[in-house]
């Protein structure tokens, strides 16, 4: 008996932990990240991983709650993908994935424009990931 409720709460935890982690089952890829100031409306993300293209990227945020009014992707080719997002994302969440154009999709750097609260003199963290 004790051998069955220990599986249990062995199951329990395991279950558990993999509600928790975003993206568990995917490939999505940590990209680069920025704390952001409540006092400036937009900053980057540049991003040093070139070892391959990209067919989504999304934002996520830890820390404090963001706005995101615009998103531009500038790729290694030049050319530059404008997405409008207006957008709330609360700490702990993500925008949707953001499909990207195109067939040479390095990222060079990702521009957002965005506006966020100073609550409590917490300052909101935002990561780029990217799936391949």
């Amino acid at each position: 008996m004790r051998v069955a409720s220990w599986a249990g709460i062995a199951m329990s935890i395991v279950l558990a932990a993999c509600a928790s982690a975003p993206h568990a089952d995917s490939d999505w890829v940590l990209l680069g990240e920025r704390t952001v100031n409540h006092t400036v409306d937009h900053d980057e993300i540049v991003v040093t991983r070139r070892e391959g293209d990209f067919k989504r990227i999304e934002l996520r945020v830890q820390g404090a709650p963001v706005h995101f009014n615009r998103v531009s992707v500038h790729y290694a080719n030049g050319q530059v993908q404008d997405i409008d997002m207006r957008d709330d994302i609360n700490a702990g969440g993500e925008t949707r994935a953001i499909d990207l154009n195109g067939k040479e999709r390095v990222i060079e750097r990702v521009v957002f424009n965005y506006r966020t609260e100073d609550i409590r003199d917490q300052r909101a963290v935002v990561q780029l990931w990217g799936l391949g």
